[in-house]
């Protein structure tokens, strides 16, 4: 048990290190090939922390975890609105100017709900996970679109954000490095999390939706706060949902789309609507007086202990 705890912490550091690496690169390239720094930090913003996630549900979908991929999918956005939002807030009140995130927002409570609809016979198809990747192609639309209407001061905040001067010839060796160690953290991450789950009898589905999920939304957590300290309260809720929208579209859509995905019914009956709720007690505070304050972020933070402690009593059960 101990080595499985070893190589699980070890995965989340690689995995760490290769999702802050490839992102920078992946802007750095964008930008080279023409895309202007607000459109590279917009996608940037919204789905560039989702990688270390996609790393480790490939990783799992390729040896055949496929309960794992999707509790670590559907976990991490539970994960994401109630501990690293939060906490965020916790740090430093989040003001938020970008107009994008409220309809961000409901989109991702319709993919929650899409999803739910689609498990009631016990399983998402291929088609059906096509359907979630077309709603993921809609959403890069909306976000290109409507991401031109943001304000001034918002736009140069996002360019901001996105802006690297690092040669050609450096992101592209920061991208292979970065792509490896993604790799290997995946592989540590997945190994050292099945061994882990039998050790503690939890089940794979388990082992994804709170140890993996927790674990690989730490490094978010420590940036989400740096970030509200600087006073990037947009950069921290885009961040959340976007990646959120990316978890459910692309990587539960895509898995789906290559092999039919098993949905258990204690998803669609429990931790999908408790999605749906994190989606709905958001949702005033980013339609309200555009701040998520200190104690909105602790009745978010009280709901995700509540989940987690309503999950371990489910499995002492």
């Amino acid at each position: 048990m101990i080595g499985s705890i070893a190589g699980l912490l070890l995965g989340l550091l690689l995995l760490a290190l290769g999702g802050d690496s490839i992102t920078k690169a992946a802007s750095g390239l964008a930008q080279r090939c023409g895309a202007s720094p607000f459109v590279a930090g917009l996608l940037l913003v919204a789905f560039g922390t989702s990688l270390p996630e996609l790393a480790v549900n490939l990783r799992a979908f390729a040896v055949g975890a496929q309960e794992l991929a999707l509790g670590n999918a559907v976990g991490s956005n539970i994960v994401n609105l109630g501990l690293t939002l939060p906490l965020a807030a916790l740090a430093a009140p989040l003001l938020l100017r970008m107009r994008l995130l409220a309809p961000l927002l409901v989109l991702l409570a319709v993919a929650t709900l899409a999803l739910i609809v689609f498990g009631l016979d016990g399983a998402i198809g291929r088609i059906e996970g096509a359907v979630l990747l077309l709603g993921f192609a809609g959403v890069v639309w909306l976000l290109l679109r409507r991401g031109r209407l943001e304000s001034a001061a918002v736009q140069e905040a996002v360019g901001r954000y996105a802006v690297t001067r690092t040669p050609l010839g450096l992101n592209l060796l920061r991208l292979l490095i970065a792509s490896a160690l993604l790799y290997y953290g995946a592989r540590w991450v997945v190994g050292s999390a099945t061994g882990l789950g039998a050790a503690l009898g939890l089940t794979p589905l388990l082992v994804g939706l709170l140890p993996v999920a927790i674990g690989t939304a730490l490094p978010e957590v420590a940036a989400a706060i740096f970030a509200a300290r600087r006073g990037q309260g947009d950069m921290v809720a885009g961040h959340v949902i976007g990646s959120s929208l990316f978890n459910l579209l692309v990587i539960v859509g895509g898995m789906a789309a290559l092999r039919p995905l098993p949905l258990p019914a204690s998803f669609v009956r429990l931790e999908l609507p408790a999605a749906i709720a994190f989606v709905l007690v958001l949702y005033p505070m980013l339609r309200g007086d555009l701040r998520i304050s200190r104690r909105e972020g602790a009745i978010l933070l009280a709901a995700f202990c509540a989940w987690v402690g309503l999950e371990l009593a489910l499995l002492a059960y």
